[in-house]
């Protein structure tokens, strides 16, 4: 799941999680203002993007999982999202992404750059607000001076408990 050939350069701590804080507050900018054609262009061609259902869940492929999306998955949610008669976004959501609590490291074996960090999502609409609050993991891949999605996990806080359905992007 690399989408780029690009050589791992040297890991500057102070640097790298600048840059790479400040591109997690740009996809969850995207997200936030439903630019979400400019969010999955964001993504490499070889993406998955995973809600998993279970704490600790090691699996996607053999557990059931509130999301797994590859590209194509995440391609057929913005094309849904951007429909003007979307059920589950009528009237569409307002969201609001916190993160915080960035941990860059490198994964010597290939080269991505592993980001841990905490994401609260706001969600309102209909005159309720609903809460999304986990820890996020993302594997970027390094691309010309910036970065691309190859992986995002959120791990819900209350994954297991009553979710009514997630029809936004986390």
């Amino acid at each position: 799941m690399t989408g780029s050939s690009a050589p791992a350069a040297a890991l500057d701590p102070a640097s790298d999680r600048a840059a790479v804080e400040a591109f997690l507050i740009h996809e969850a900018d995207l997200i936030d203002r439903r630019d979400f054609e400019a969010w999955l262009a964001l993504y490499t061609d070889d993406c998955r993007y995973w809600v998993p259902l279970e704490e600790d869940q090691a699996d996607p492929q053999h557990t059931v999982s509130l999301i797994y999306d590859d590209r194509k998955l995440l391609e057929t949610r913005v094309r849904r999202l951007g429909h003007p008669r979307i059920h589950a976004q009528a009237p569409p959501s307002r969201t609001v992404h916190i993160i915080a609590n960035v941990a860059v490291a490198r994964e010597p074996e290939d080269g991505l750059i592993v980001v841990h960090s905490n994401q609260t999502v706001a969600e309102y609409r209909q005159n309720r607000t609903r809460l999304f609050a986990g820890r996020c993991t993302h594997r970027l891949v390094p691309e010309n001076g910036g970065y691309r999605i190859a992986f995002k996990r959120i791990d819900l806080i209350d994954s297991e408990g009553e979710n009514r359905g997630i029809p936004i992007v986390l």
